[in-house]
């Protein structure tokens, strides 16, 4: 290293310094103040706030915003103002931002079986936010690239920059297994301060594990490679038998003295009546058909496709995901045509193949742009909202190999039937008592869960792959 680009380092190293972590007492280099932490966190939670919807049930907001304040007194930053949010979505997730604020999605909700599991999901995310590892996630970045930039001047190689970026993101790419260890350590030590079960934070890691084992299981059964993605990369770091998890469990366990609650039932008719995959609120899928009360329409994708479903935009894509439509509301405040519209909304590029569509009393233009990357566009009026529809490929294929199906999913739009409306209806959750006798396969029959409904249910009642309920337990089922 140069003189100069060491000089550099220096600097940087100097500005940023070490800080004592608050919850593990290790020294920990950090770019950022507790104060900019909070700004931060601040800012990103509005953003999140403008992206992301709400769940629209205060009672239940309520109470997971009691649990977590329940963990978060007894964590080692219990000044801080957290901030506990439903998520309305079906994804298995949960995250934490800078500063206290945290979110659990509802589709995560569902899968799990006790209010101390709840608390230990909580507590793990609280964990993330007193050991501050998105803070130090963001200064190991910040670090690496303004180093990256040290090297590049000092030894005016530009593509040394562009390595230790590389380096970075690949260093804060996740939390990985140590944080995440840190976390479930800390979160547990505030399950037991708080006076729940420590052992809520094996049946969580069991449950998230059973996710991955039934979405492998799908996957084979239909002949496809599982998909990557977890929460919070779970699957790859937290066997529940892991020695290094069950170490870190062991203060938490010291702390668990008197009370070890769970309040399974409390849990469970909080969740009576949870929308269970797609709530009404934002549309729900069906097979290859979404339907949306509030905005009153209906349309049906190719066979075979998948539908991404997100609070801006809904998308439909082939299998190999080469082809893909996008539907998007748009705001038309000049109350321009169909026509006019569309010629705004694609700015000054060319037209071609234009014309108009009629359909279920509703007015549309459609056309194509040309070029390399053609793509087929169109917008509908439906009252007073407009829909704009983009439909395009990638790689080297052209657009005319999928036009047709674009235009099947732009003409089969129209507004909701009576019979619709109970198609847009969720499935919600309730809880059942079981009889003596009674195996899942007999719920399974009256569920309107699809696909594998069996192991579905067993997953919602942490009994998959094989277990079946004990008389007088409570179970969740999907109706």
């Amino acid at each position: 290293m140069s003189i100069r680009v060491f000089a550099l380092a220096l600097v940087l190293w100097q500005l940023a310094g070490c800080a004592v972590n608050p919850a593990t007492g290790k020294t920990n280099f950090v770019m950022m103040s507790e104060q900019q932490e909070l700004d931060l966190g601040r800012r990103y939670n509005q953003e999140i706030l403008k992206q992301t919807p709400r769940y629209a049930d205060e009672k239940l907001q309520a109470y997971v915003q009691q649990v977590g304040e329940r963990v978060a007194r007894n964590s080692h930053r219990n000044q801080l103002d957290y901030q506990f949010t439903v998520v309305d979505s079906p994804d298995i997730n949960a995250f934490a931002l800078p500063g206290g604020y945290i979110y659990i999605n509802r589709g995560l909700l569902a899968y799990l079986n006790s209010e101390a599991e709840l608390a230990a999901v909580l507590g793990h995310e609280v964990g993330h936010v007193t050991a501050r590892h998105s803070v130090q996630q963001q200064s190991q970045s910040s670090a690496w690239g303004i180093l990256g930039q040290a090297v590049a001047i000092g030894t005016g190689v530009g593509a040394a920059a562009d390595l230790t970026n590389v380096l970075g993101s690949a260093v804060v790419s996740g939390y990985g297994r140590d944080m995440e260890l840190e976390a479930d350590g800390l979160g547990a030590q505030y399950l037991a301060r708080a006076g729940y079960d420590p052992q809520a934070m094996i049946e969580v890691v069991k449950v998230l594990k059973n996710q991955e084992v039934f979405a492998r299981d799908q996957a084979a059964k239909r002949g496809e490679a599982q998909q990557a993605g977890s929460y919070h990369g779970v699957f790859d770091t937290h066997p529940d038998n892991d020695r290094r998890l069950q170490e870190v469990l062991g203060p938490a366990r010291a702390l668990a003295t008197g009370r070890q609650e769970v309040n399974r039932e409390t849990f469970l008719q909080h969740l009576q009546g949870l929308p269970f995959g797609d709530s009404a609120e934002t549309g729900v899928r069906r097979d290859q058909q979404f339907f949306h009360a509030e905005l009153d329409f209906t349309l049906t994708f190719p066979k075979g496709w998948s539908i991404v479903n997100r609070p801006d935009v809904l998308v439909g894509h082939t299998a190999d995901q080469q082809a893909f439509i996008a539907m998007m509301l748009e705001a038309n405040p000049q109350h321009l045509t169909p026509a006019q519209l569309l010629r705004q909304r694609v700015g000054g590029q060319r037209l071609v193949a234009e014309s108009e569509l009629r359909q279920a009393g509703l007015t549309g233009y459609s056309a194509v742009i040309p070029g390399n990357a053609a793509k087929r566009v169109a917008v509908l009026q439906h009252g007073a909202r407009a829909y704009l529809f983009v439909g395009a490929v990638r790689g080297r294929a052209s657009l005319e190999s999928q036009d047709e199906h674009f235009l099947s999913v732009i003409r089969s739009f129209r507004p909701l039937t009576t019979a619709d409306r109970k198609l847009a209806e969720p499935l919600r959750i309730y809880r059942v008592q079981a009889k003596s006798g009674q195996t899942m396969a007999a719920l399974a029959k009256q569920s309107k869960l699809p696909g594998d409904a069996l192991g579905t249910l067993r997953l919602l009642n942490n009994l998959y792959p094989a277990g079946e309920p004990q008389a007088g337990e409570w179970l969740k089922v999907v109706r």
